[in-house]
């Protein structure tokens, strides 16, 4: 674990796009079993900080690190297969394919079934393998509040739903850092209130560090344990969401009052 106590942690991030400043010495950092928002006005680099955590994008300058140790030059695969996961603004599910295989797909790269003789041959241990993950994405789903879609196609799903099952796709196989972006548009109350139920599951049963961007700010203050606000580039204010509600800094720059 690194100082602090982070199990991800960004240290003096900066990231340019020709002559504009996207970050600017961002220092931000989650711990296990937290849950910590991240807001701002559009523009303020929430998405890109997320690219530069992810393995998206790599910082200008700045270190990532992972338990403590540097990750800076760390492929968004090999994050990916070290348990950090994210989900996109967009919604980037395999349109083709069922609700299930969208949460199985997420499981397979760990194989251990043989490999395509075992599909062929439908050894024993392929069957086995299947059933256990396939099993693993029946109780995701549940969790999700979406255990009856699974036979649905994920293209044809309304959006609250569409982004259930990106979440569901993210935590199929357990993470130990859980990125998510805006994973509440489009979403009803009562999908965004189940939305909520995951995410305290994961940080308080699985002890995953949780770090969401979210525009709606109600949902953020009353879901996440610390806030961290992000304003052209830098962080303009990081405590409780009490304490970020009443910081006249933010409230200017973000919330619209003085």
């Amino acid at each position: 674990m690194s100082e602090g106590g982070y199990v991800l942690q960004a240290r003096g991030v900066g990231v340019r796009f020709g002559g504009v400043r996207a970050l600017a010495g961002v220092d931000l950092g989650v711990r296990a079993g937290e849950v910590c928002g991240l807001i701002g006005p559009n523009g303020a680099g929430k998405t890109t900080l997320f690219d530069v955590l992810s393995g998206i994008r790599r910082p200008d300058r700045g270190r990532m690190l992972l338990d403590g140790a540097d990750i800076t030059r760390r492929s968004a695969v090999w994050r990916a297969r070290h348990g950090i996961r994210r989900t996109f603004q967009r919604q980037q599910l395999f349109g083709q394919l069922s609700v299930a295989d969208n949460v199985l797909v997420a499981q397979e790269w760990r194989g251990g079934g043989g490999g395509p003789a075992a599909d062929l041959l439908a050894l024993p241990s392929r069957r086995a393998l299947e059933r256990e993950r396939r099993a693993r994405g029946e109780r995701v789903l549940a969790d999700c509040g979406i255990g009856a879609l699974g036979a649905s196609y994920a293209g044809g799903l309304p959006v609250g739903q569409a982004r259930m099952v990106e979440v569901a796709r993210a935590v199929a196989d357990p993470p130990r850092v859980l990125l998510l972006d805006e994973p509440a548009s489009g979403m009803s109350a009562p999908e965004r209130d189940r939305l909520a139920e995951v995410v305290r599951l994961l940080a308080e049963r699985e002890g995953c560090a949780v770090l969401l961007v979210e525009h709606n700010v109600a949902f953020v203050m009353e879901l996440c344990t610390r806030v961290v606000v992000l304003d052209l580039g830098k962080v303009l204010a990081e405590g409780t969401a009490a304490a970020v509600r009443a910081n006249p800094l933010v409230r200017e720059a973000y919330l619209g009052t003085t």
